[in-house]
């Protein structure tokens, strides 16, 4: 869904309303700037975060138990204070 819009002074940008409530953007919304490719991207924080624990999720092991890591963590944590 391309659109047209202009810069104005200080470098503001409108955002379409349509692409706004797409994005779920109120006024005061915090988005992510990023330039890439020559290209503006603008994201909401929560689609940035998602992304970010997509790319970290990659990396985490799963569980042999199938439970999340900071389960398996305080588990063993406690298995060892219990020993003590």
């Amino acid at each position: 869904m391309a659109q047209y819009a202009k810069i104005t002074e200080g470098g503001r940008l409108l955002i379409p309303v349509e692409m706004r409530r797409s994005l779920g953007l109120k006024p005061g919304s915090d988005v992510v700037l990023d330039l890439a490719d020559g290209e503006l991207r603008v994201r909401t924080v929560q689609q940035m975060v998602a992304r970010v624990q997509a790319l970290v999720r990659q990396y985490i092991p799963e569980s042999e138990r199938g439970e999340s890591i900071v389960d398996e963590f305080i588990r063993d944590r406690r298995e060892e204070a219990a020993r003590e």
